[in-house]
C-alpha cells in the first residue's frame, strides 16, 4: 500500500473515496462542506441518523461537489487513541466495501504515537480472505492510502514504512489462520517458517517427528502420531548487531483440532483450523521485528501438529515424560495444546539466553466464557511484565485483560499416576491452563501466557474486522519488544 500525506484540505483531493472523522461537535465541523452541499448534507446526516459517535459511518453521494468519487463520515468520538483506531478500521473496510483503490482519510491531526496504528488499522479493516471465491479480482485490495492534515515528511514516511511491514505481518498471519487445514499442515507451516531465513540476520531450523522423538519433545510426539502429517518443531531466531535485550516466543500450532481420541462434536470442529492461531501470532511478531531491524535478539519455537483421532493416536491415561523431568498424566486428548506447548517452553528456556518468554495460544474455551469474544487473556506473575505488554496492546488497538495465576489452583492439577495432569475441573480452566504450562518454565525466567482463543478468530464481523482470523497479539507482540529494545 503506497502512503502519503497531505497537510491541505483533504476533500479537494482527486480519489475513489474521501474519508473524514466527525465528532460530536459536526455541526461546527461540517460547516463549510455542508456549504460544498449547499446545505444539504447536514440534513441527510441527520436523517441517517449520524452522530459522530465511535464506529458510526455514512456513506454520502458526492454528486460531482468534490473531486472524490465518494464521501465517508466516520465517527471519532472522543477523539481518543482507541477511538481514532476504530475510526481509521471502519474507513478501511468502507474502502474495500466500495471497490476504493484510493482511500483519502483525515481524522484530524495525530500525535506520532497514533499514525503508524491508524494506518495500520486501515489495513486490518481493509483485508479480506477470498482466495476461494470467484471473482475476487471484484474487490480490489487498497493501493493507496493518502493521510491528512499530516506534512509529507521523512519521518512520516518512515512511518509509514513500519507501518506496512506490521500490517503485512498481521495480515499473513490471517492469512494463515485462515487457510483450511486441507491446505496448511504442519510440513506447509514449517516451509512458511522457512522462508523468514530470506530476511537479513534471521535463521530457522526444523526438528522433523524424528528428531522430535529424539530430543523427547514428548507433547510433539503423543500428539502428532495420531495423524498422517508428522509433526515437527519450528526454530526461527532473529539476531541484531547491538541487541538491548533478548526475547522468547512461543506459539501453539495445531494446524486441526478434531480433538484426539476425546473427539469433539462437528459443529466444534468447523473452524478448528484456527487452533494454530498462536503459532501463526508469534511467527507474525518475529517477521515484523526482523524486518524492521529493532535491535534486539528473538526466538521463536512453535509446536506444529494435528490432532486426529485414529489407532496411532495417544490415549488417555497415557504418560509424558518431559525433558525437563515432569510427568503428565493425560486425562483429555483434546486438551493437547498445552502438551505441545510444553515441549516449547522446555527449548525455550534450555537453548536460548531470553531473559523474557512470552507465548501465545488459542487455549482454552474458558477465557472465552470469563472474557467475552473481544478480549484475550494475559497471565503472569510479574506485574511489571503485564502492565508493560497490555499498554502496547492497547497503543495498537488490542484488547488484552489480565487473569489471576493462582497459585492454590495447582492443587486442581494433582494426578494419580503422574506429577500433574493435563487438565483440571471446569472452574477456572483458563486459570489451570495456565498454570500447567508454568511447570515447563525455568524460574529465572520472566515469563507470560496469552490465551488469545477468545479474539483470535470471529464468527461474525466484529467492529471493522470481517469474520474468520484477526490476527490479535502479531502488532501487540511487535510493539513491546520494541519498547523492550530502546
Amino acid at each position: 500500500m503506497n502512503v502519503h500525506f497531505h497537510q491541505e484540505a483533504i476533500v479537494s483531493l482527486p480519489c475513489d473515496l474521501v474519508a473524514l472523522g466527525v465528532g460530536e461537535d459536526m455541526a461546527e465541523a461540517l460547516a463549510s462542506l455542508d456549504a460544498k452541499f449547499d446545505g444539504q448534507l447536514l440534513p441527510w446526516l441527520e436523517a441517517k441518523e449520524f452522530e459522530g459517535r465511535v464506529g458510526n459511518q455514512c456513506l454520502v453521494p458526492t454528486f460531482a461537489k468534490l473531486e472524490s468519487k465518494q464521501l465517508l463520515l466516520v465517527g471519532v468520538g472522543q477523539n481518543t487513541t482507541a477511538d481514532l483506531i476504530t475510526a481509521a478500521g471502519v474507513a478501511g473496510h468502507a474502502a474495500r466495501s466500495n471497490k476504493a483503490a484510493h482511500l483519502a482519510l483525515d481524522l484530524g491531526p495525530l500525535s506520532d504515537e497514533q499514525i503508524i496504528p491508524v494506518m495500520e488499522a486501515v489495513r486490518a479493516g481493509n483485508y479480506v480472505y477470498d482466495k476461494f471465491k470467484p471473482g475476487k479480482s471484484q474487490t480490489p485490495a487498497l493501493a493507496t492510502l493518502t493521510v491528512g492534515s499530516l506534512d509529507d515528511n521523512e519521518t512520516n514516511q518512515k512511518m509509514a514504512r513500519h507501518a506496512n511491514i506490521r500490517a503485512a505481518s498481521q495480515d499473513q498471519v490471517r492469512d494463515l489462520v485462515n487457510t483450511p487445514a486441507a491446505d496448511l499442515y504442519p510440513e506447509v507451516l514449517a516451509e512458511v517458517a522457512k522462508t523468514y531465513a530470506e530476511i537479513d540476520n534471521v535463521e530457522v531450523e526444523v526438528w522433523d517427528f524424528d528428531r522430535c522423538k529424539q530430543e523427547k519433545c514428548v507433547g510433539i510426539v503423543a500428539v502428532g502420531q495420531g495423524s498422517a502429517k508428522p509433526g515437527c518443531l519450528i526454530h526461527v531466531s532473529y539476531r541484531h548487531d547491538s541487541a538491548k535485550g533478548h526475547v522468547a516466543l512461543v506459539g501453539k500450532g495445531v494446524t486441526f483440532d478434531a480433538g484426539g481420541l476425546s473427539l469433539k462434536p462437528s459443529s466444534s470442529m468447523q473452524t478448528m483450523r484456527c487452533d494454530m492461531g498462536g503459532a501463526a501470532t508469534v511467527l507474525g511478531a518475529i517477521r515484523a521485528v526482523a524486518e524492521l531491524g529493532i535491535p534486539l535478539n528473538v526466538d521463536c519455537f512453535v509446536g506444529a501438529v494435528e490432532n486426529m483421532a485414529s489407532s496411532n493416536s495417544y490415549k488417555l491415561g497415557d504418560v509424558l515424560s518431559y525433558a525437563n523431568g515432569v510427568t503428565v498424566e493425560i486425562h483429555n486428548t483434546d486438551a493437547e495444546g498445552r502438551l505441545v506447548l510444553a515441549d516449547c517452553l522446555i527449548q525455550a528456556g534450555k537453548i536460548t539466553e531470553a531473559t523474557h518468554i512470552i507465548d501465545a495460544a488459542t487455549l482454552t474455551g474458558a477465557c472465552v466464557v470469563a472474557l467475552g469474544p473481544e478480549l484475550s487473556g494475559v497471565f503472569t506473575k510479574d506485574d511489571d511484565f503485564a502492565n508493560e505488554f497490555i499498554d502496547a496492546a492497547e497503543s495498537v488497538g488490542e484488547g488484552f485483560w489480565r487473569l489471576p495465576l493462582h497459585q492454590s489452583y495447582k492443587k486442581m492439577l494433582k494426578a494419580d499416576w503422574a506429577e500433574i495432569k493435563n487438565v483440571g475441573s471446569r472452574e477456572g480452566g483458563a486459570i489451570t491452563a495456565a498454570l500447567f504450562l508454568q511447570h515447563f518454565v525455568p524460574e529465572d525466567k520472566k515469563w507470560c501466557h496469552l490465551d488469545i482463543a477468545p479474539a483470535s478468530w470471529f464468527d461474525k464481523q466484529t467492529s471493522y474486522f470481517v469474520s474468520g482470523a484477526t490476527g490479535q497479539g502479531a502488532r501487540a507482540l511487535a510493539t513491546w519488544m520494541e519498547r523492550m529494545a530502546k
